[in-house]
């Protein structure tokens, strides 16, 4: 009959968010964003940004050394160093590019008692520009 519509047709809801799972075993590190590009950036120039490393497991994560790749890189000491349950930590990092131009692909790798990921590592990334003369 026209104008009676078929009730199988209707549109599926969509699921709940993930958000609302529990919470993974033990300890469980994340960082947000887990890799970064500065993109185009002057020589000897000091870039930074700041990242949230997230426990996203039902046990305190302890964070048991931040390291980098070299002296360019310097990772800020971290305020805390137990992440609770859903909780997160900012990480503020310093690269400071080098005299000469082209691409650099630098790391800081964060320690800690996550028992699937207990070397965390985050890439940084940008591209030194030549002077202009």
């Amino acid at each position: 009959m026209a104008g009676l519509s078929d009730e199988s047709s209707k549109p599926v809801p969509p699921a709940p968010p993930a958000a609302s799972a529990p919470p993974a075993p033990g300890p469980r590190i994340a960082v947000d964003p887990p890799s970064f590009d500065f993109g185009r950036t002057l020589p000897q120039k000091a870039v930074t940004r700041e990242f949230s490393i997230r426990n996203f497991g039902d046990q305190d994560l302890v964070i048991e050394n931040v390291s980098t790749s070299c002296g360019c890189t310097v990772a800020d000491t971290l305020a805390k160093k137990v992440v609770k349950p859903g909780g997160s930590q900012p990480l503020r990092v310093t690269l400071t590019t080098p005299a000469g131009p082209g691409p650099i692909t630098k790391s800081v790798v964060v320690r800690s008692n996550d028992p699937a990921r207990p070397l965390l590592e985050i890439k940084l990334k940008t591209t030194v520009a030549a002077e202009a003369r």
